[in-house]
């Protein structure tokens, strides 16, 4: 884990005016050569934990006031999260989030049916190949488009405190790309075919920053235009999809956290 900590930059329904309690942990299932997060995604930055200190974190989290817990890639730890969840399950009054990159097995998403009251996937790439080329899997969409109607078979409706956070449901996360349009058109258009438009929002992301791609492609190399997203939020309306959209200042170095291990260790919490 490398950092444990109120973050005030997720979807306002997630972060809210207290913030989530997020979990970052260290690693990921994906490849993504535009990663912000890379130092944890790639370098495997951060400590080892205890199951039972995980637990703590989380009763920890809850007492500095987060609106939730978040899980921040998640998936190559889950048999340990769901025991740490497990040891503390009835002292948490507050929601779980799961935050994914969206490259799950269904069969594992299933293992977590009860202990997670709200998925935030990301659905990256409207085929399989875009996901070779951007984060080096072969099997991204299928997977992605999978793992996604289990969360949503299990969250089913959306359910808001009285404040507006989120207490159940599925929000599913779409960062738009430069010069990559007909991949946002496809991810959109997947979702509105494929998803119960009901129970789900759809929060499209403008945060990618070029300063974190590591790659050949020349387009890559700038952020995303203001056209661009315009095209894009235009036409998840058209598809009459609900949700969210980022401003395009957010795309900067400046909303990437400082991994600096708070929260993690006992000492940190005294």
């Amino acid at each position: 884990v490398a950092k444990a900590d109120i973050h005030m930059w997720e979807e306002p329904c997630i972060s809210g005016e207290k913030g989530s309690g997020t979990v970052f942990f260290s690693g990921c299932p994906l490849g993504c050569v535009f990663c912000q997060n890379r130092c944890l995604s790639q370098e495997n930055f951060g400590v080892e934990v205890s199951v039972n200190r995980l637990s703590e974190i989380f009763l920890e989290l809850q007492q500095q006031g987060a609106n939730n817990i978040n899980l921040v890639s998640p998936t190559q730890y889950v048999p340990q999260i769901k025991e740490a969840i497990l040891l503390v399950k009835s002292q948490l009054n507050i929601p779980v989030v799961y935050n994914t990159g969206g490259y799950e097995r269904v069969e594992v998403i299933k293992s977590l049916d009860g202990l997670i009251d709200v998925y935030l996937p990301d659905f990256k790439y409207a085929n399989n190949s875009l996901g070779k080329t951007f984060s080096n899997v072969n099997d991204y969409y299928d997977n992605a488009l999978a793992s996604i109607k289990e969360m949503i078979n299990q969250t089913k409706t959306l359910e808001f405190k009285d404040s507006g956070i989120m207490t159940r449901g599925t929000i599913v996360r779409h960062l738009v790309l430069p010069a990559q349009l007909e991949n946002s058109y496809g991810v959109l258009k997947s979702i509105a075919d494929n998803l119960p438009k009901d129970q789900i929002l759809v929060s499209i992301m403008s945060q990618y920053t070029p300063d974190f791609y590591k790659g050949d492609i020349k387009a890559m190399k700038r952020n995303i235009t203001q056209q661009e997203y315009d095209l894009i939020i235009d036409y998840a309306a058209e598809l009459e999809l609900d949700g969210f959209v980022q401003e395009l200042c957010s795309a900067t170095t400046d909303y990437t956290p400082n991994f600096d291990l708070k929260g993690v260790l006992k000492e940190d919490t005294q």
